[in-house]
């Protein structure tokens, strides 16, 4: 397993990144953990939905995000709040989605799931696996028509045993698509331990069946998911085809608010991966190597507090979707039965 930084922090390969991107990655990574922790409070309390935390997840999706050019597209799944934060989409935009609101780019349809065009991310579906093909054509299309683009197609573990996954991966096996598949391999399918998913002793290793390069790498290091996902992209934009990167990693969190993990795991293995916390391992580094203190640390959780707590309160003042939305944006013309729900749907509303 491809790993830079050691648990304990210390770094085991050079430091080919500059130092003012390590602090900027470190601060996108604190940012997430503290978005991420808001939007479990807003659901608690009402204000949205659902979530899926990514809390412990937070290499994967910074490290990775770094990696791509502008001109990249990304398919995530609902565990990508990481991947949004270092892409520098506006924490307003984030929210807003959340919170379904008038200003949310999707209408509020589907899982509370970011997406938007403007910054070439395509919402996900709700059912892992499903986007996973869309993306190899997406890639495909970039491929024929001379671009050097690539797609980033982001989903966990669980999502492998669907017949999608393996569909998906022969076809850009064969026909070589400028595709990098990310696999955060949490350890669990909702519930479901990895050890009862599949035979196969890695997820990295299915990619031999289908023609291309697996590789596995410490999720919890954010530098090894960095470089990793660079060689990547650099291959597919070069012709060299996909490759399917397995980030082992941990859900600290429930697979989402509707999930009590305490069901299905032990809270001692928990611990265990709370030691091996990604943002703990990258501050140690950066501690060791003269580029933060605790000063700069608490400074840095105080700023990120701050910021998020401003953009869900001026979110919160954001007026609420009409519910007619629901009928809107599925045909160019509405057909004659939605017409009359439309019109018995505001009757409803008026009285």
């Amino acid at each position: 397993m491809f790993r830079m930084i050691s648990e304990d922090g210390t770094l085991s390969d050079r430091l080919t990144i500059e130092p003012s991107v390590l602090k900027e990655i470190y601060r996108d990574m604190v940012m997430s953990r503290v978005l991420d922790a808001w939007l479990l409070k807003l659901q608690r309390m009402g204000k949205i939905g659902i979530h899926a935390p990514s809390e412990g997840q937070e290499a994967v999706g910074v490290g990775t995000a770094y990696a791509l050019e502008k001109g990249d597209w990304i398919f995530p799944l609902y565990r990508e709040l990481p991947v949004f934060v270092a892409r520098k989409i506006p924490l307003r935009e984030i929210v807003n989605r959340h919170m379904a609101n008038s200003e949310d780019p999707l209408k509020g349809s589907d899982f509370a799931v970011y997406g938007n065009i403007r910054h070439r991310v395509v919402a996900a579906p709700v059912s892992v696996g499903l986007n996973i093909s869309v993306a190899v054509g997406f890639a495909l299309a970039f491929k024929h028509r001379g671009e050097k683009n690539v797609v980033v197609n982001y989903f966990g573990d669980g999502a492998t045993s669907k017949g999608e996954f393996h569909e998906a991966l022969n076809f850009a096996g064969v026909f070589k698509a400028p595709v990098v598949f990310i696999c955060s391999n949490n350890h669990y399918a909702i519930s479901t331990p990895f050890s009862r998913q599949t035979a196969s002793k890695t997820i990295a290793e299915k990619a031999v069946a289908y023609g291309f390069e697996g590789v596995r790498v410490d999720g919890n290091d954010v530098l090894a998911c960095y470089h990793a996902t660079r060689k990547a992209l650099e291959k597919a934009r070069n012709g060299g085809g996909p490759t399917l990167i397995e980030a082992v990693t941990y859900r600290l969190g429930p697979h989402t608010t509707a999930d009590d993990p305490s069901r299905y795991r032990d809270e001692t293995e928990v611990r265990t991966w709370r030691e091996k916390d990604p943002i703990r391992r990258l501050k140690k580094f950066l501690m060791s190597v003269g580029l933060l203190t605790e000063e700069m640390d608490q400074r840095l959780w105080e700023s990120c507090q701050f910021d998020v707590q401003k953009t869900v309160e001026e979110c919160e003042k954001v007026p609420t979707l009409n519910p007619t939305i629901i009928l809107e944006n599925v045909y160019k013309k509405n057909p004659w039965h939605l017409v009359e729900e439309h019109n018995d749907l505001l009757e409803q509303l008026e009285k």
